[in-house]
């Protein structure tokens, strides 16, 4: 737009809204129950929550992290002792969840990079097979072959025949 332009082409909006006149001298009603409202209802209501809001800033608990804490290992139970025994079963689960949604993961960020990559996928995505490829092994060292209803007792048992395999192979070579 040129320097001199047109104040008749282009008009200027106002620069501020006109007030309204009032026409009547009656009070309006809703003004009334509005600030009625405000003090009745409202006010005692939004102070209630800030007290409440305020109360429980001071005490955070984050649902979604829940920390337990470790148990000993089922191999180091006394015999006898069924609540160190169940106590393991609880952390070997929990143990092999957290497995589980580790190679799910693994494998989601090779399925998207596979996606992403498209035909150069073998050479891009290369970190990411590897990646899977050793969580994976470990995955099945530890809880293969136990099936659903595996525990605590026989992948311990698992591992400690594997422990004996590779023992017994390290005295041969």
């Amino acid at each position: 737009m040129p320097e001199d332009h047109d104040w008749e082409a282009y008009k200027v909006p106002p620069t501020r809204t006109p007030v309204s006149e009032r026409t009547t001298s009656v009070p309006n009603p809703v003004d009334y129950f509005q600030t009625a409202f405000n003090y009745v209802l409202d006010a005692p209501v939004t102070l209630v929550r800030e007290w409440i809001e305020k109360w429980q800033n001071k005490n955070k608990f984050y649902y979604y992290h829940q920390k337990f804490r470790r148990v000993p290992d089922l191999s180091e139970c006394l015999e006898g002792d069924y609540l160190c025994y169940y106590e393991a079963e609880a952390q070997w689960r929990r143990d092999r969840m957290v497995d589980q949604e580790i190679v799910e993961i693994v494998r989601e960020r090779l399925a998207a990079c596979k996606q992403r990559e498209g035909p150069n996928q073998f050479q891009n995505c290369a970190k990411e097979m590897e990646l899977l490829a050793q969580v994976t092994k470990a995955y099945q060292d530890r809880y293969g072959e136990l099936g659903y209803h595996g525990n605590a007792r026989t992948c311990l048992m698992k591992q400690k025949h594997r422990m004996m395999e590779e023992r017994k192979a390290a005295q041969e070579n």
